[in-house]
């Protein structure tokens, strides 16, 4: 049975029921939108609530519903600078238009929000070009973001779409992190390759790919050390883990992937300031979301850094590991 995550097809089909009742087919699409308004939910509630407060008796929109409406989106993490952006665009559209009610204030807020991400609804969203062979991610992200959890769950994804998987424990400075990998790589039932403890983390990247290689593998996922994101020794040794794994495949990582903790809000974005200055990461991934109510990170990050949010995660589930779309997000959050 195929996963409704990352890779999942549209449609799957459900076991047969006693009695050798015909199978039947689940809508994936529904089934992932429920799991994401689930996620969303204490952020939808931050926002939704203090909107819906800010209007209360409210005929037009004026300067005080439109401070309230900032104040909304600020303590929900969207971050200062992209919540003034919002808020001039709702200012044009007031001086247009006059809004009545709580449903059509909130179809403009999420109207003008995906306008300022550059959202294109219809456009298909490839997590990786499978092209290149094998497809290397490296993995980037302070300790505790829950970055080893991320790259198990999508190894296990990878796994069931019929990816060949490779993981490398690069981040020998931690115990438990090469053993929560060696878990998830069990439980996904991909290859690993590891070293002793305190080994050089650009050898094991080095074996991992060369490994990957000799295997014929579609994809590799080294996990790096998530040691504190201001010291330079940290981003030097990112530096040397891409150098090497590029003697044996030239144009790797095809994937710079920071894991950020969604329920740490500004911290979160803070973090990605910091490694975006000091490596080339490629693309987020937002982890933790169903448990926070800081969920409007995901918007600051996307408009700030024009860095794409991949992925994002509302749950503990292998599957709550999802592809990001920002209309579907935003959708979630006003609907």
């Amino acid at each position: 049975m195929a996963f409704w995550g990352i890779f999942g097809s549209k449609k799957k089909e459900v076991q047969q029921t006693a009695g050798d009742q015909p199978a039947v087919e689940e809508d994936i699409e529904k089934v992932a939108a429920e799991r994401l308004d689930q996620g969303l939910q204490k952020t939808r509630r931050s926002i939704f609530e203090k909107i819906t407060h800010a209007i209360a008796g409210k005929s037009v929109v004026d300067d005080d519903v439109l401070d309230s409406i900032e104040e909304a989106l600020i303590t929900s993490d969207v971050g200062v600078e992209t919540t003034q952006n919002i808020i001039e665009r709702l200012e044009e559209r007031v001086a247009r238009d006059k809004y009545l009610n709580t449903d059509e204030l909130n179809r403009i807020l999420s109207e003008e929000i995906e306008a300022l991400l550059g959202v294109e609804e219809d456009k298909v969203i490839e997590p990786f070009d499978f092209s290149k062979k094998p497809y290397v991610i490296m993995v980037v992200g302070v300790n505790g973001v829950g970055k080893t959890t991320t790259i198990g769950k999508l190894a296990a994804q990878l796994k069931d779409a019929g990816k060949k998987v490779v993981l490398g424990a690069a981040d020998t400075f931690r115990a438990a992190a090469v053993d929560q990998l060696v878990i998830w790589a069990e439980r996904a039932g991909v290859d690993i390759v590891k070293q002793e403890m305190g080994s050089d983390p650009a050898s094991v990247a080095y074996d991992t790919v060369s490994s990957a290689v000799a295997k014929d593998a579609d994809v590799v996922i080294i996990d790096t050390a998530g040691r504190l994101h201001n010291k330079v020794g940290l981003m030097n040794e990112l530096t040397k883990i891409r150098n090497v794994m590029r003697k044996v495949v030239p144009d790797a990582p095809h994937e710079v992937l920071l894991v950020i903790d969604g329920s740490t809000g500004q911290n979160g974005f803070l973090q990605a300031k910091e490694f975006v200055r000091a490596t080339d990461v490629t693309a987020l991934a937002v982890t933790k979301l169903d448990g926070s109510a800081k969920g409007g990170v995901v918007i600051g990050i996307s408009d700030q850094f024009k860095i794409p949010v991949k992925f994002i995660g509302v749950g503990e589930g292998i599957n709550d590991l999802r592809l990001f779309n920002c209309h579907d997000f935003v959708k979630s959050l006003f609907k």
